[in-house]
């Protein structure tokens, strides 16, 4: 049997208190929270949210962020706000981000012109890596 948890403070010393249309309700004794059942919806794993909230960080639009890892903008906008994360201001460099596989990530990193005169990050996202490379600005 699955044990109950509030989903509020995920306490597990819950009492029954009651029925509302046909749902147990219950009460979370430690936070005072009533609850009928758990929530049964769609869970975005925390890997995705924090891949989502990196390529934020690193300069990516919601938009892009949403090609790159299959999630809805308005997803990725929701967990910015939640986390109260700002974007740093930073309007000398820009942000650019190639998707490769593993033998192809080693053919880029083999050519030293590619990878001097800028910043640089390699994450891995699902059976790719992800190189995001900051340049500097043309003036």
């Amino acid at each position: 049997m699955e044990t109950i948890v509030c989903p509020k403070c995920q306490d597990s010393k819950i009492v029954k208190s009651g029925v509302i249309n046909q749902k147990q309700r219950y009460l979370c004794k430690n936070c005072n929270y009533f609850f009928t059942v758990n929530k049964i919806g769609k869970k975005i794993d925390d890997y995705y949210v924090t891949k989502a909230l990196q390529l934020y960080l690193e300069g990516l639009s919601y938009r892009e962020i949403e090609r790159i890892i299959g999630v809805s903008h308005v997803s990725i906008s929701n967990w910015i706000k939640s986390f109260n994360i700002k974007k740093p201001v930073n309007t000398n460099y820009h942000p650019t981000y190639k998707i490769l596989n593993h033998l192809e990530l080693i053919e880029y990193i083999k050519n030293k012109e590619t990878i001097s005169g800028a910043g640089m990050i390699i994450t891995e996202l699902g059976d790719k890596f992800m190189l995001i490379k900051w340049e500097r600005f043309k003036k």
